[in-house]
C-alpha cells in the first residue's frame, strides 16, 4: 500500500506563488506517473498537471505558463510550484501516483487564491 502526504497549501493573495508537495511511502512499485488534481466547491475533480516516469509533462490549459511540476526520484516526491495564482485557483489539491500495480490518492491540501 502507497502512502502519500502533501503540505504546502494556504492562502495566498492574487499573483502570489505556493509550493505544494507531495512524499510517498510504504510498498512503492515502479512508478508510471506523478501527478496533481484539484477540486473546487461544486465541481469534479481535474487534472492539473501529471510527470511520467519519461519525463513527460501534461498541463492543464488553464495553469500552463503558471505551474510547473517536478519531481525528486530519490525522496519520492513530487512537487507543483504555482505562480501567478488567481482566485480561480482556489480547490482542494489532491496527489495521485500510479504504478503497475493501481494508483493512489493523498487527503488534499487546501489552497485559497483570495486578498
Amino acid at each position: 500500500q502507497v502512502q502519500l502526504v502533501e503540505s504546502g497549501g494556504g492562502l495566498v493573495q492574487p499573483g502570489g506563488s505556493l509550493r505544494l508537495s507531495c512524499a510517498a511511502s510504504g510498498s512503492i512499485f515502479s512508478i508510471v506517473a506523478m501527478g496533481w488534481y484539484r477540486q473546487a466547491p461544486g465541481k469534479q475533480r481535474e487534472l492539473v498537471a501529471t510527470l511520467t516516469n519519461e519525463g513527460n509533462r501534461i498541463y492543464a490549459d488553464s495553469v500552463k505558463g503558471r505551474f510547473s511540476i517536478s519531481r525528486d526520484h530519490a525522496k519520492n516526491t513530487v512537487y507543483l510550484q504555482m505562480n501567478s495564482l488567481k482566485p480561480d485557483d482556489t480547490a482542494v489539491y489532491y496527489c495521485n501516483i500510479y504504478t503497475t500495480r493501481g494508483g493512489s490518492w493523498g487527503q488534499g491540501t487546501q489552497v485559497t487564491g483570495s486578498s
